[in-house]
């Protein structure tokens, strides 16, 4: 199962993100929407049990 998260705007161009795990990351908005990305897929292969990555 994925860990949850939490998103911040900063200023136009970065966005924190915190996780439940106490981490956080500061991510440009190429660096978000790559993140978001992966978490959708990593999120779509729990659903349907699925392993998508080799």
């Amino acid at each position: 199962m994925g860990i949850g998260f939490n998103m911040n705007r900063i200023n136009p161009n970065q966005t924190q993100v915190f996780f439940e795990d106490g981490r956080y990351e500061t991510l440009t908005d190429a660096e978000l929407e790559v993140f978001l990305s992966e978490a959708a897929l990593s999120e779509h292969d729990v659903i349907n049990g699925q392993d998508l990555v080799n």
